[in-house]
């Protein structure tokens, strides 16, 4: 097994507590369209694009709409979204999230963000958490929507890393397979019950260290 070189990691769920704000978003959404989303709806949508969520929620309320008015509605879901997270500020970052980036990059581990998230770039300007990634790919770089594991190789390539010698952090079923299809290590984020692909799953990166980390690792070699 490779050594770890880099770490890529989620947006929504372990960086930044964004998942409110993305639910509030789409329950407006169809309340306006004449049914509910309910919480446990919005479990469907994490870790999956803009579109792939909107096909999801309008299947949920029984309608189908052409490409264009999905494209409207999806734009009109967004626009709420970033009015929420325009409010955003660092006391938004999960805890554990910046100490563990910073000490991936004091130990020489190069970082990327992997999200699927458009407005990936803004939540990270709001938080002062873009200085922390050598890279950030988002849904503006991709094409393919997670459990492709379109999002983690180009963050790879950027990176300059193989697959192998990379570790990702994923708080979504979605995400975990994702890294699993790109040659990569997962750790999840969250619940062991719903993350069981991942190789490990802990409550928060504010239960990982660095040292842990790699000693776990080597262990697994």
């Amino acid at each position: 097994m490779s050594p770890i070189q880099a770490c890529l990691f989620d947006l929504d769920g372990v960086l930044v507590d964004t998942a409110v704000y993305h639910y509030r978003a789409w329950k407006r959404l169809a309340r306006e369209l004449g049914f509910d989303f309910t919480e446990e709806d919005n479990e469907r949508l994490k870790g999956i694009s803009r579109m792939a969520s909107l096909d999801i929620l309008l299947e949920i309320g029984g309608l189908a709409f052409n490409e264009n008015k999905k494209r409207e509605l999806a734009d009109k879901k967004n626009e709420w979204y970033v009015e929420y997270i325009l409010q955003m500020d660092p006391s938004a970052i999960l805890p554990g999230a910046l100490d563990f980036l910073q000490a991936c990059r004091a130990r020489g581990w190069k970082t990327a963000l992997g999200s699927a998230s458009k407005n990936a770039p803004v939540i990270l300007r709001r938080t002062g958490l873009s200085p922390h990634f050598d890279v950030v790919i988002d849904g503006n770089k991709t094409s393919k929507a997670k459990p492709d594991p379109e999002v983690f190789l180009l963050g790879a390539r950027e990176l300059g890393v193989e697959p192998a010698a990379c570790v990702v952090f994923e708080d979504a079923a979605a995400g975990i397979e994702a890294a699993r299809r790109a040659g990569m290590r997962c750790i999840g984020i969250g619940s062991p019950e719903t993350l069981r692909e991942a190789d490990r799953v802990v409550p928060s990166l504010q239960a990982v260290t660095v040292d842990g980390l790699a000693a776990w690792l080597q262990t697994e070699c």
